[in-house]
């Protein structure tokens, strides 16, 4: 079983980035897809961006197409997401998820969380 850990979050202004990671524990990481989710307050969880598990393709929600870019690093056992043009609605809890299955992302297994707060 693979555990991930999500770190970078934090606070930061409208129109600002932030790069968030995700660690992974276990030997199957490597082989398998990963993504990112998130939620806020009162809402459901949102899926945000998968990547297959050689990192070379990828696909995203429409809501972050274009100011996001999810990447890996198999030699690190790190996935990451760029996070360009914040705006105070990415205001939320984000998580990462790896999953089998890379066309039909839902998330297996998660990591704990870490929050990103976007101040207008």
């Amino acid at each position: 079983q693979v555990q991930l850990a999500e770190s970078g979050g934090g606070l930061v202004q409208a129109g600002g980035s932030l790069r968030l990671s995700c660690a992974a524990s276990g030997r199957t990481f490597s082989s398998a897809a990963m993504g990112w989710f998130r939620q806020a307050p009162g809402k459901e969880r949102e899926f945000l961006a998968a990547i297959d598990w050689s990192g070379g393709s990828t696909y995203y929600a429409d809501s972050v197409k274009g100011r996001f870019t999810i990447s890996r690093d198999n030699t690190k056992n790190t996935v990451y997401l760029q996070m360009n043009s914040l705006k105070p609605e990415d205001t939320a809890v984000y998580y990462c998820a790896g999953d089998s299955s890379y066309g039909n992302f839902k998330g297996e297994y998660w990591g704990q969380g870490t929050q990103v707060t976007v101040s207008s």
